[in-house]
C-alpha cells in the first residue's frame, strides 16, 4: 500500500509539472513501441525469438544491424530490414500516442519529440514531421550504400518480399537513383561511418530553434534505456524538470525530477 501511495504522489506531482509548463519535450526510446506490438530486441534471446532464422545462424542484433551486413550478406540484411519496414508500415500506434497529442494540444508552445526509434510511429500517430527528431534515422528513408552523394530519399516505392524461414529478401534490392548501387536504410547502425545524417541534422536544428523560444518546458521521457543513453542524455541536458516513465530504470538524479 505504501508503494501505491508513493506512486500516486509522483503521478500527481508529474501532472502539476505538466500543468505549469508552456511546452512539452517528449523523449522516447524503444519501450514506447512495445505496446503497439513491435518486437523487443533487448538481449539475444528476444532478438532470436523475433528472427529465429538469424538465431539459427547465431547472429546477434549487432551483426545484422551493421553496414558490413549489406556488403557481406545483402539478401540477409535486407531480409531483416525489409521485414521491419513492412511491420512498421502495418503497425498502428497505441493509444498512448493519442494521449501525448492531447497533452501537446493544451500547451501554448505545443510539443516536440526526440526519439531513438526508427519506426515512424510518432508521425503516423499525428505528430507533425517538423516536430520530430529521429536521432538514429528512419527506416522509411533510404540512402546509397556507397556514399555517392545522393541525398536520402523516401522508401515509399520499395515493397519488400521476405522469406521469413530464411530471413532473406526475395524481391529486388532497392537501388540508388543516382549511381544504381545497393541502397540501405537511412539508419545509424553499429560501426556506421557512412550514415548520412543530413535529415537528422535538419531535425535537430528545428528542435534547437524551438527550445530557444520556449520558457517553461518539461521533459516527458518514455521507455528510454541506459545501454545506449542518447535519449536519456537529451532530456537530462536541459535546464528543466524531467518526468521519467520506465518500469526498470526509473531513477533520476535531481530532486526536482520525477
Amino acid at each position: 500500500m505504501k508503494r501505491d501511495d508513493e506512486l500516486e504522489e509522483q503521478i500527481q506531482a508529474a501532472a502539476a509539472l505538466i500543468a505549469e509548463a508552456d511546452s512539452l519535450l517528449i523523449t522516447a526510446g524503444a519501450g514506447m513501441g512495445i505496446d503497439s506490438g513491435l518486437p523487443d530486441f533487448r538481449g539475444d534471446n528476444g532478438f532470436w525469438k523475433a528472427y529465429p532464422a538469424l538465431g539459427d545462424r547465431r547472429m546477434r542484433f549487432y551483426d545484422i544491424a551493421n553496414p558490413l551486413a549489406f556488403e557481406q550478406a545483402p539478401s540477409l540484411a535486407w531480409g531483416f530490414y525489409g521485414h521491419r519496414l513492412s511491420l512498421y508500415r502495418q503497425t498502428r500506434p497505441h493509444v498512448g500516442f493519442g494521449q501525448l497529442l492531447d497533452l501537446a494540444a493544451r500547451m501554448p508552445n505545443s510539443a516536440f519529440v526526440f526519439t531513438s526509434n526508427v519506426d515512424g510511429q510518432f508521425q503516423r500517430a499525428g505528430f507533425h514531421q517538423d516536430r520530430v527528431v529521429e536521432c538514429h534515422g528512419s527506416i522509411h528513408w533510404l540512402q546509397c550504400s556507397c556514399s555517392c552523394g545522393q541525398a536520402p530519399w523516401p522508401a515509399d516505392g520499395f515493397v519488400p518480399d521476405v522469406d521469413m524461414q530464411t530471413c532473406s529478401l526475395r524481391s529486388d534490392y532497392p537501388s540508388c537513383p543516382s549511381c544504381g548501387r545497393l541502397a540501405r536504410p537511412n539508419i545509424l547502425m553499429f560501426g556506421d561511418w557512412e550514415w548520412d545524417s543530413i535529415r537528422v541534422d535538419r531535425q535537430k536544428s528545428r528542435l534547437d530553434a524551438w527550445l530557444a523560444r520556449i520558457e517553461r518546458p518539461v521533459v516527458l521521457e518514455i521507455g528510454a534505456g541506459i545501454a545506449i543513453p542518447t535519449v536519456r542524455e537529451c532530456g537530462e541536458s536541459l535546464d528543466c524538470p524531467l518526468i521519467r516513465l520506465n518500469p526498470v530504470d526509473a531513477e533520476v538524479g535531481l530532486r526536482r525530477d520525477i
